[in-house]
């Protein structure tokens, strides 16, 4: 399944509906962890590919047809051939942490060049029952902490 999104932020929102309604047509309740998760996501992305490129994108998503253990996959594509470059943003910036939040959210993610642009990914596992809360110890600093990462 595929989305063209044109170059304008109020895209956003409209790719985010069209994920709401690819995921209930396949089962999916909107309220389900995965589902919230994979919403976020597509902001992200999503936003990245039509600020820092100015241009259209296309989205994809893939979504298992059983229920039951299963992989989500997500991905923008655009005509920018810059990779994704890190950048730091400041504690009052209210942009900048885009990918720095795919990469916590994902359990995989990257980018690959496509034609004369590229393809930004990044896939959720669907598990049938939540996952074990993970437990820090030792008060450790995640490596992203303080990172940003722009598409650009």
């Amino acid at each position: 399944m595929q989305l063209e999104v044109r170059p304008d932020p109020a895209e956003v929102g409209r790719a985010r509906r069209w994920v709401r309604a690819r995921l209930t047509g396949a089962g999916a309740g909107v309220d389900e962890p995965l589902a919230e998760t994979l919403i976020l996501l597509v902001s992200e992305l999503v936003t990245n590919a039509v600020v820092h490129t100015g241009r259209p994108a296309v989205l994809r998503l893939v979504l298992p047809l059983a229920a039951g253990p299963a992989t989500v996959r997500l991905e923008v594509a655009d005509t920018s051939d810059r990779a994704p470059v890190p950048r730091c943003a400041d504690g009052d910036e209210t942009g900048g942490r885009g990918l720095a939040l795919v990469d916590g959210l994902a359990d995989r993610w990257g980018w690959t060049p496509d034609g004369v642009g590229k393809r930004i990914w990044c896939e959720l596992d669907r598990c049938p029952e939540p996952r074990a809360a993970t437990v820090s110890y030792g008060g450790s600093v995640s490596a992203y902490e303080g990172l940003a990462y722009e598409a650009v």
